[in-house]
């Protein structure tokens, strides 16, 4: 479908001035003869669009005392504390939703646990924990709501903001972004939480110094997110890297895909949970007890030397590197980071993920390979955080927020 000439020259207008933001929150504070240089637009398109900001509250100028003692020279910078928005994560087990300012600095947060039966009605429960969040944080004559992002395991349709099934609350093609944008008028931005947080890893994270990465998540599953060349990795309908569905052992458990013997069989936290209670029943000598067993418990008993806990981290930790060598012969990438509670026992997991990653990949994609920990370890709004970030660097929030004003 072609686009007429009008919205082509109002996307490139869109374009232009998200380039020009991007360049004062960049910079913090830039002159608008910087600017011009930097961006190679037009002194004049540069007074137009600096003046636009600047009438939405986007930008506001500031004054440098001249080097030379004479007078001050005027620059530009990002206005921050009016415009905020809300990160929530709608996980197997808990929401949290949480209060940031348009530069991503969490202001607030609030966490609060999920009814567990597959027939709770999760979306209204989720709509009104969020209005009454806002009511309760939200000062509406100082503080302007721009955005929600919404982050959740399970397919996600990120183009349409469409929850396309997410099994532990038994929802099925449900227009999240819509039901949001319906119930509060701003724009709403939802996707796997994983893909979600590599993107956070690559803009404020471990990824910063890379384009490529992969972002590995072993926690109730076991997900990826893959950045290429500086972008998530996607397809047509946005629901690519499930790695915790590689068969990795034809004959072991059945998984809820329907499939058997997936990684998210034997790496997942249930599934390691589950193998050292099979264990301790079955009489092995461990300092665990079945009782209140927790991954952080299980790691700390290994950093310590337990025998079963080191053997049973040992074989998750190679049967992931298998994994990992796969998406590392797919998509040669500069950094593989691992997020979840088993990092806690890096010092054993990390040399045996990367020695079985150097059996298994392409001896050619194997030297420069950086196996780490992901920063994000237990902040779930920096998923969302860098959706919306996203969206307003690259200009269609940042669009939505001039005309907002202008109306």
């Amino acid at each position: 479908m072609k686009h007429s000439p009008v919205a082509n020259i109002e996307f490139i207008k869109q374009v232009n001035t998200a380039s020009v933001y991007r360049l004062i929150d960049e910079q913090k504070q830039i002159s608008r003869v910087d600017l011009a240089k930097l961006s190679e637009l037009a002194p004049a398109s540069i007074t137009k669009m600096t003046r636009q900001l600047m009438a939405a509250g986007l930008i506001k100028e500031v004054a440098q005392q001249a080097s030379t003692g004479g007078r001050p020279a005027i620059s530009l910078t990002c206005e921050i504390d009016p415009f905020i928005f809300l990160s929530c994560k709608l996980g197997r087990n808990n929401l949290t939703i949480a209060l940031h300012d348009i530069a991503g600095t969490k202001l607030t947060d609030y966490r609060v646990a999920l009814d567990s039966d597959p027939n709770n009605d999760v979306v209204p429960f989720l709509l009104a924990q969020i209005t009454d969040f806002i009511s309760a944080n939200i000062n509406p004559d100082k503080q302007h709501l721009i955005a929600i992002a919404v982050t959740s395991p399970g397919l996600i349709d990120r183009e349409s903001g469409t929850i396309v099934y997410l099994p532990k609350h038994n929802l099925k093609d449900i227009p999240l972004a819509k039901l949001l944008t319906e119930e509060f008028n701003v724009p709403a931005y939802i996707a796997n939480h994983t893909q979600a947080l590599s993107l956070a890893e690559l803009y404020f994270g471990a990824a910063q110094d890379c384009q490529d990465s992969v972002l590995l998540s072993v926690h109730d599953g076991v997900g990826s997110g893959i950045i290429n060349n500086g972008k998530i990795f996607t397809n047509y309908n946005n629901q690519v890297g499930e790695i915790g569905h590689i068969r990795i052992d034809p004959l072991g458990l059945p998984c809820h895909c329907g499939s058997h013997g997936c990684l998210e069989t034997i790496a997942s936290n249930e599934a390691i949970l589950k193998q050292i209670k099979g264990l301790i029943k079955q009489g092995h000598e461990t300092c665990l007890s079945p009782e209140n067993l927790t991954i952080e418990a299980i790691c700390t008993a290994a950093n310590n030397g337990d025998e079963l806990a080191v053997q049973v981290l040992l074989r998750v930790s190679k049967l992931l590197g298998q994994a990992i060598a796969i998406i590392v012969n797919l998509f040669n990438p500069q950094k593989v980071l691992i997020k979840g509670e088993i990092v806690a026992a890096k010092a054993l997991i990390f040399p045996m993920i990367e020695h079985t990653v150097q059996q298994h990949a392409l001896g050619s994609f194997v030297p420069n390979l950086v196996i780490n920990e992901a920063k994000f370890q237990n902040e779930p709004s920096m998923a969302g955080v860098a959706l919306v970030r996203k969206a307003l660097l690259e200009g269609s929030l940042l669009n939505y927020i001039i005309h907002e004003h202008d109306a």
